[in-house]
């Protein structure tokens, strides 16, 4: 592992672990109205103000950022699974199965994914935790599965996988221990990008009103309830806003840095 991939896995480890101890560290009950007025400003009992309903920003930024990054990991975990079993079968076994399940896979992604989750979600009332985590991830596996069979069809014309199959091995295991581990690094460059982009898509559908809805707190939803306070009371809205920034950020930066470490091509294509 390079020293750049290191720093920006250092950095998104740090934002998981700010996102999974997020309600050790909320000084108050996420969606409990307090005491005082409303919307007031950060001060030291609330370092992020409060908002419309008097609730304590920093406490809802800590819970609805966990809960963001947790549908995302899970999503990512769901697609990147089915990418690399449909990319994996496709690459190694080849013919009519590599034709039918590539066409498949261009026919899904020829489709515009936004207008298909809204039309699902929007169909699906009262959505939960988990049917927005299957939604997410069923609708992101495609491009993983290409990645991944172009890196299997690049690997099993090569001498180690000839030898492993002259010694009998099945075409299972082969496929598992000889020719998987080669696609590890598209798939692990798959996986970072997914996070942040998993991550703007629930937040925009909790912006519209279609994710996870209130008063559970989520990055999305958040920006929603303090988009009419933009000027009176900025701070309901940007701070889930510079969270959302700051971890898309640190997640495609971390991809670039693994896709350069994994193609050292990528370095003199980006120059």
């Amino acid at each position: 592992m390079t020293g750049a991939v290191r720093k920006w896995a250092v950095a998104a480890s740090v934002v998981a672990l700010a996102s999974l101890a997020g309600p050790a560290l909320a000084p108050y009950d996420p969606v409990a109205h307090l005491d005082g007025a409303s919307k007031a400003r950060p001060s030291l009992a609330h370092p992020l103000g409060t908002d419309v309903y008097n609730r304590d920003v920093l406490s809802r930024v800590l819970h609805g950022a966990r809960l963001s990054l947790a549908i995302a990991a899970l999503a990512v975990v769901l697609a990147v699974t089915l990418g690399t079993g449909v990319g994996l079968a496709a690459g190694f076994a080849g013919g009519a199965v590599d034709q039918i399940l590539m066409r498949l896979v261009d026919a899904a992604m020829s489709f515009p994914r936004i207008l298909m989750l809204l039309v699902i979600i929007a169909l699906w009332e009262g959505i939960g935790v988990v049917p927005l985590v299957l939604i997410l991830g069923f609708s992101s596996w495609f491009g993983t599965s290409r990645l991944v069979r172009a890196e299997v069809l690049s690997a099993r014309s090569r001498d180690y996988v000839t030898a492993a199959r002259s010694l009998g091995l099945s075409p299972f295991r082969v496929a598992l221990r000889h020719v998987l581990p080669n696609a590890a690094g598209p798939v692990l460059v798959s996986a970072a990008l997914g996070v942040g982009q998993i991550i703007l898509i629930e937040a925009g559908l909790s912006y519209l009103g279609i994710g996870v809805g209130p008063p559970t707190p989520t990055l999305g939803n958040m920006i929603q309830e303090g988009q009419d306070l933009l000027v009176q009371a900025p701070w309901i809205s940007l701070a889930p806003g510079a969270v959302i920034v700051a971890t898309v950020l640190t997640f495609s930066a971390l991809a670039d840095r693994l896709e350069r470490a994994v193609d050292p091509r990528a370095v003199t294509g980006a120059a």
